[in-house]
C-alpha cells in the first residue's frame, strides 16, 4: 500500500486508487482488532444479533469504520481525536468515491488526509496492538513496520516542503486571511478574490486552498464551516447575507465571527442576538442588561408600531 502513496509512485490516479483501497482496508482490520480484543460481538453490525458460531464461520455483516471507531470510544476507552476520527471517516468516503465515480476531491486532498490516517494507524499499532503480541510476533512485524515508518517520513517531508513554500509566497504575510482547509486539513486555505474565477456573479469565488487546489464561493464556505448541520445559517450584521460563521484563522487561539460574502469580522463579544428575531447583531445592551439589542428592521417595526398605537 505505501508504496502507492509515496510521492515517487508519480501521483496517478491509479496509484492513487490502490493507495486509498489498501489504506481503508488496513484501517479496518486493525480497528475491528482491536475490538476484537474488547469481545468478539463488537465487530458485528449488530452486536445484539452476534452468535459464536456465525462469528467462527466468518458468517456475519461486520462494522464500518465510523462504528469501529465510536465502539472503541466508548467502549474500549480509547482516546482517538476528532481530527483523527474525521479523517477515518473521509478516508472511507474517499474509497467508496474512488469506486464508483472516480476522484471527487483533488488528488493532493486525498494524499494529504491520507497519510494523516497512515501516522495515525502507525500510533494506534504501537500503542493498541503491539503490546498484546508475543515476542516472536512482534519481532515478525518489526521490519514491514520498518518500512512504513520510512516512507511516511518521506510523506511528511513532502507535505511540509509544499507548505513552506507555500508560507514563503502566496501566504506570506496574510494571517488573518488564511484558514485550514477541510478536505486536506493543511493551514492553506486563503480567503479573498480567485484569480482565473470564471463562476461569475451572484457567486464568485472567495476562497482558495492553495495546498490541495480547492476553490469555494461564500455560500460554499459558510455551510463548511458551520458548526452543526441542520441549524439557520447566520446572517451578517453587515451586509445580510445569510454567510457568517465561526472560524480560527491561522495563528490565532480565539474564534471570530467571519462573513465569507463582505469580510467582516467581528469579535464574539461585539455581537448579540436581537431581542425580537434572534438574529446576530452588534450589541447595545448594558452590562446589567437594562437595555436590549435589538437589529435595525426589528427597532424599525417598533417605532412603526409606536406611531400607529
Amino acid at each position: 500500500m505505501i508504496e502507492h502513496l509515496h510521492e515517487d509512485a508519480g501521483g496517478g490516479a491509479r496509484e492513487l486508487k490502490y493507495a486509498v483501497l489498501h489504506l481503508q482496508a488496513a484501517a479496518e482490520v486493525l480497528l475491528k482488532a482491536r475490538l476484537r480484543s474488547e469481545h468478539w460481538t463488537l465487530v458485528f453490525k449488530d452486536p445484539g444479533e452476534a452468535s459464536l458460531k456465525k462469528y467462527e464461520d466468518h458468517d456475519f455483516e461486520s462494522c464500518g469504520t465510523e462504528a469501529a471507531v465510536a465502539r472503541l470510544r466508548r467502549i474500549g476507552n480509547i482516546p482517538i481525536s476528532d481530527k483523527d476520527a474525521k479523517a477515518l471517516k473521509d478516508l472511507a468516503k474517499d474509497r467508496n468515491a474512488l469506486q464508483h465515480y472516480g476522484l471527487t476531491h483533488s488528488a493532493e486532498a486525498v494524499e494529504a488526509r491520507a497519510a494523516t490516517v497512515l501516522d495515525f494507524l502507525m500510533n494506534f499499532v504501537d500503542k493498541e496492538l503491539l503490546p498484546s503480541l508475543s515476542a516472536d510476533e512482534r519481532a515478525e512485524v518489526h521490519h514491514d513496520l520498518s518500512e512504513v515508518r520510512e516512507a511516511l517520513t518521506s510523506i511528511h517531508a513532502y507535505v511540509t516542503r509544499r507548505m513552506n513554500r507555500l508560507r514563503g509566497s502566496v501566504l506570506k504575510d496574510k494571517p488573518q486571511a488564511v484558514l485550514t482547509c477541510e478536505d486536506c486539513q493543511q493551514d492553506a486555505l486563503l480567503l479573498g478574490p480567485v484569480e482565473g474565477d470564471e463562476s461569475g456573479a451572484p457567486n464568485p469565488l472567495v476562497g482558495q486552498c492553495h495546498f490541495c487546489g480547492g476553490v469555494w464561493n461564500a455560500t460554499d464556505l459558510a455551510s463548511i464551516f458551520q458548526p452543526e448541520a441542520g441549524v439557520p445559517f447566520n446572517e451578517c450584521p453587515q451586509c445580510h447575507a445569510e454567510t457568517l460563521a465561526s472560524v480560527t484563522f491561522v495563528g490565532d487561539s480565539e474564534y471570530v465571527e467571519h462573513c465569507f460574502d463582505c469580510n467582516a469580522t467581528y469579535s464574539p463579544h461585539d455581537l448579540a442576538n436581537c431581542a425580537a428575531c434572534g438574529c446576530f447583531c452588534p450589541h447595545e445592551g448594558d452590562d446589567d442588561g437594562t437595555s436590549q439589542t435589538l437589529c435595525d428592521y426589528c427597532r424599525q417595526q417598533i417605532l412603526i408600531e409606536e406611531e400607529m398605537a
